[in-house]
């Protein structure tokens, strides 16, 4: 029991923390980079090339795969990186992971970083506490990379002791049987820890105590990068499609790479020898990190030259449903305020084209109040009000702030929008009189000049919005004049009171109707507009450092009274 107690202790601290210090350097550096982090992905993401490269390069830079899968998830999800392009982010950040591996092995494992990280603990834990806004999660990140190491030096004091206490060479080896069991340790280790980093970072760890021979370990890496496989479908689970499709693109990469590295191991192993030999690569733990790469590359090599059919077959798997009006919406956005803004833009602009459409069906008379997609918008709207509501208001520019208040104002008209088409006051019995026949052309007209204009999102033309403005403006005189004109009727005697009350309501339903549907169109546009805005300040401010001036972007519409 003292032996068990003696063991293990520091073994599973040693893993704890390893994955705290990951969780707090991911969470510290993707904070830290905010904004920076969107645009980077965004400008580096036009190609399949590209987009691996910026996969793996992020990847590095914040030491977690699963940080860089969840922010591309949040931006194919906002539309703002199409998923074909994802799925080169995917194959980048995948062996962009194996860099870690290169960290513990090449100075983790050689020098007791978790003495000199110690200080680093502490400024970070200060930082964190004492900092402006942003450098405090620059703090955590630092934290993180100490706990990090002092973590790594638990977990090899652990192995240390295993190895001394149990006599691992009488485990069997060699044979296909022998690799497959190891194999299967790593799945269930990377499955048990949520990480495939920790895994191989244990798995490096244990070559270097002796606890395990190189064959064993390479197994155990290779049943890491299977592994992950789960940790990838448990995120999907009840998330939005794109979600979906990123894990199983993930899913697919890995699992068909881990098959080819089972297969090809011993050639693997050779070339591995031959590099120890001839290039003088040093054995153990690098060689190990060596064969992690190697293999992760050649899966590389053989997806990345059919990216774009890769990505149509994972979107034929999972069909999006062209009725989702919040696809765009994903919780993993809430990280980036921007981002999640931007999200919200989008899934208005797809709202209002929704409700728009079943308006102009309700004016040409072939829809009515039972119509499903009253339901629908409602819902969504409800949806959208509740994401918006979750968005933290931290370090927002004005032009961020304007935009969320231009989104509420957005979803108030769409509210309202919904209340009126619940309950139409043009009866199918009056419609060819003809000063509402009159008025109900004249209302199709701006809708469709509505319709036209969103359509065109997120790259809307200026003008359009000023010219929905005067046909809002023209309706209105319309109909207020058909009024009149109705009630003059009523007072000569010339029609029924009845009659003239009811076409009068009616009058003044698609009078309401037609504002929303200018307010609702303005304030989107209007958001639009702002982000744009907010994201040329920000490539100002970084143009500036370089010595760039950033090229000038339209002004957002000012609000009227």
């Amino acid at each position: 029991m003292s032996e068990f107690v003696t063991i293990s202790f520091p073994l599973l601290g040693g893993i704890g923390l390893f994955l705290l210090g990951m969780m707090l350097l991911s969470q510290g550096l993707t904070e830290f980079a905010g904004d920076s982090l969107r645009r980077a992905l965004m400008r580096f993401t036009g190609t399949p090339v590209k987009a691996f490269g910026s996969g793996a390069l992020l990847t590095l830079v914040v030491q977690s795969s699963t940080a860089t899968t969840i922010t591309l998830i949040g931006f194919v999800s906002a539309g703002l990186i199409p998923f074909g392009q994802a799925v080169g982010v995917v194959l980048g950040a995948s062996l962009g992971t194996t860099g870690t591996g290169w960290v513990v092995a090449g100075l983790g494992l050689k020098v007791d970083f978790a003495f000199f990280t110690l200080p680093l603990i502490g400024f970070g834990a200060l930082l964190r506490l004492l900092g402006p806004r942003r450098w405090r999660a620059l703090g955590l990140a630092l934290a993180g990379f100490g706990t990090l190491f002092v973590g790594l030096g638990q977990m090899q004091a652990g192995m240390g002791l295993l190895a001394q206490n149990f006599d691992f060479s009488q485990l069997p080896s060699g044979s296909l049987v022998a690799h497959l069991w190891v194999l299967l340790f790593g799945v269930l280790l990377t499955t048990l820890l949520q990480s495939s980093t920790a895994a191989v970072a244990m798995a490096l760890t244990a070559l270097h105590t002796g606890t395990v021979n190189f064959e064993q370990a390479a197994s155990w890496v290779i049943g890491a990068a299977i592994g992950t496989t789960v940790t990838g479908a448990l995120a999907a689970i009840g998330g939005s499609i794109s979600a979906k499709r990123t894990a199983a693109a993930h899913i697919v990469f890995n699992l068909a790479t881990g098959l080819v590295a089972v297969l090809m191991l011993p050639g693997f192993l050779w070339f591995i020898g031959v590099l120890q030999s001839r290039l003088g690569l040093a054995a153990g733990p690098l060689s190990l990190a060596a064969f992690h790469t190697m293999f992760i590359a050649v899966g590389v090599m053989l997806f990345l030259p059919w990216i774009e059919a890769y990505a149509r077959l994972i979107e034929r798997m999972l069909p999006e449903r062209s009725s989702d009006l919040v696809r765009y919406l994903d919780d993993s956005l809430l990280g980036v305020p921007g981002v999640a803004l931007v999200a919200v833009d989008r899934a208005m602009t797809a709202l209002a084209l929704r409700l728009f459409e079943l308006e102009h069906d309700m004016l040409r008379g072939v829809a009515g109040i039972g119509d499903p997609r009253l339901r629908e918008v409602e819902e969504a709207v409800g949806d959208i009000e509740a994401f918006l509501a979750r968005i933290p208001p931290t370090g927002e520019s004005s032009e961020r702030l304007a935009q969320r208040l231009a989104q509420m104002h957005a979803l108030d008209h769409a509210q309202r929008l919904i209340q009126r088409l619940q309950q139409p006051l043009i009866p199918d019995s009056a419609r060819e009189h003809p000063v509402v026949y009159e008025a109900l052309r004249a209302s199709k007209v701006m809708l469709e000049h509505a319709q036209a204009g969103l359509s065109a999102a997120p790259q809307l033309d200026p003008q359009w919005v000023n010219e929905l403005q005067m046909k809002s403006n023209e309706l209105s005189r319309l109909l207020q004049q058909a009024r009149q004109g109705l009630l003059s009727e009523s007072g000569r005697g010339d029609r029924p009171v009845a009659e003239v009350l009811r076409l009068t309501d009616g009058l003044r339903w698609l009078d309401r109707v037609g504002h929303h549907v200018w307010r609702l169109s303005f304030y989107v546009a209007q958001a639009l507009s702002l982000a744009r805005q907010s994201d040329k300040h920000d490539e100002e401010a970084a143009a500036a450092e370089a010595g760039v001036t950033a090229p000038d972007e339209v002004s957002a519409p000012s609000s009227p009274s």
